[in-house]
């Protein structure tokens, strides 16, 4: 995998979980997304607030966050641990140059306030093992997984 050397373009999501489903807002106020995930009677993909051109790399994070998320959701379940209400995730997805040649790499945020960071950090990482989006990133672009407890 080879490194950017200059970003030239960040999208940005924030997702949470809400009664109605998960929700993703882009960082510029473009992107507001109602979210589901297969087999799931909550709300289809809502563009509430879509600007006529959201970024492919704010469209890239909004999709990995509602995988992600999921993935979060289903690795609690089996790890029996019960998840906070404001729980959020947050990806960034960088379009980048290094010499001519374009990259992506990507950074995920988990925030599960109220969770020790040991059993936090283990559900963050499951999680990255089981999302279908992050598996095809694997080995591709470069990633970091961040957790916050606080």
């Amino acid at each position: 995998m080879s490194k950017i050397e200059k970003v030239l373009a960040t999208g940005k999501t924030h997702t949470t979980v809400s009664e109605a489903g998960l929700t993703s807002r882009g960082h510029n106020g473009s992107l507001d997304i109602t979210l589901s995930s297969p087999g799931n009677a909550k709300p289809a993909h809502v563009f509430a607030a879509t600007q006529p051109h959201p970024t492919a790399e704010q469209l890239f994070a909004g999709a990995w966050s509602a995988c992600y998320t999921a993935a979060v959701g289903l690795v609690a379940g089996e790890m029996n641990v019960v998840l906070p209400s404001d729980l959020s995730v947050d990806i960034e997805v960088d379009l980048g140059q290094t010499g001519p040649a374009y990259f992506l790499q990507a950074r995920l945020t988990l925030r599960v306030p109220g969770l020790t960071h040991d059993v936090a950090t283990r559900l963050a990482h499951t999680a990255d093992q089981i999302c279908p989006y992050s598996k095809a990133t694997r080995g591709n672009i470069d990633v970091a997984l961040n957790v916050l407890t606080a």
